[in-house]
């Protein structure tokens, strides 16, 4: 991804990532320091654990491998923990990237997920009002739930507790932007995202690496029944880091759509990966075990274009492409 060079002024900045660790955090850190090297930049992580959720799912998917050879300050801590947090009053930050949470879709515990992607919520943005700093966080498409798309700010529906728990980390922005009219806060609602990086999410990674992996152990990719029916708005990683870089310099506040405004179907997916790994295994299908399944996500990025001048550069094609060579590369290995 090249560097966004009208933007050098990061390059005298105090920078943190929470959920640095993670798969978006951790590409931001990368970009961040090979870019500007002369930034300070902080990642602050829980880190990998062996806790599991209800759902079998890890708890913690921050991964020290997804930092090797980072060269700032980490410190591994809890957001949910005031001790942990109060680690980072020694530093003020010019830039705040907040993308630590619970963000698995079917973890059900209530009490979890808002004590820990509500409640620190308000450490950031107090964080950010002390130090003037600006303030980027991850929101998320989970707010739809299943509304039809195109999906649309202001039309909102979440159907689980992590969709609910953004929708309020963004109506908590709105009512702090009103009481505190200087600051600059910006929540980015994330789509489908994949590409390198997103390995040690484990189950939680995308479908193109799952998939990749299933056609290079010489096994059709298994997807639902009309598949070619399920699209969503897939968004390669390095147009959400660009996404990330123009929010933090914009000077404007709210919450946008990061998509590519382009919907894709889940059999285009395997269609494409086999195209790129060379093989023709066909496609293996099974019933969807879940009920009140999305069947179209595609995000309205009108309002993104206009005030951040993002526009994706990204095609699924292409995103592929670039990421074949990681799916490759992590093929038999395991996400430990």
């Amino acid at each position: 991804m090249p560097v966004i060079t009208k933007y050098k002024k990061f390059d005298e900045s105090t920078i943190l990532i929470t959920g640095g660790a993670g798969f978006i955090g951790g590409r931001l850190a990368f970009y961040l320091q090979n870019n500007f090297p002369n930034s300070k930049i902080v990642i602050f992580d829980c880190f990998r654990s062996l806790d599991r959720f209800d759902n079998g799912n890890l708890k913690s998917l921050g991964h020290y491998k997804n930092l090797i050879g980072f060269k700032g300050d980490v410190i591994c801590g809890n957001i949910k923990n005031s001790s942990d947090l109060a680690l980072l009053d020694k530093y003020k930050f010019d830039y705040i990237f907040h993308h630590a949470a619970i963000s698995d879709t079917r973890v059900y515990d209530q009490e979890e997920v808002f004590s820990t992607n509500i409640n620190s919520f308000n450490f950031f943005l107090d964080k950010a009002n002390q130090d003037n700093a600006v303030l980027v966080y991850a929101s998320s498409a989970a707010t739809y739930g299943s509304l039809e798309a195109p999906q649309i700010i202001g039309c909102e529906n979440p159907e689980n507790p992590y969709g609910y728990s953004k929708l309020q980390m963004d109506l908590m922005a709105k009512n702090f932007i009103l009481k505190n009219p200087n600051s600059k806060i910006i929540g980015l609602r994330f789509f489908n995202v994949y590409g390198p990086g997103e390995f040690f999410k484990n189950k939680t990674s995308s479908m193109v690496i799952q998939l990749g992996h299933q056609i290079l152990d010489g096994k059709p990719p298994r997807l639902f029944y009309n598949s070619d029916k399920i699209y969503r708005d897939f968004i390669y990683i390095d147009d959400v880091i660009e996404s990330n870089i123009l929010a933090a310099m914009s000077n404007i506040s709210g919450v946008f759509n990061v998509g590519t405004g382009i919907s894709r179907s889940f059999q285009e997916i395997a269609d494409i990966l086999q195209k790129n790994l060379d093989t023709n295994l066909g496609t293996e299908y099974f019933e969807n075990p879940y009920d009140g399944y999305q069947l179209s996500t595609c995000a309205d990025i009108s309002k993104t274009i206009k005030f951040l001048r993002f526009k994706p550069k990204f095609s699924l094609e292409d995103g592929i492409k670039n990421y074949i060579p990681e799916i490759r590369k992590l093929h038999n290995t395991k996400p430990d």
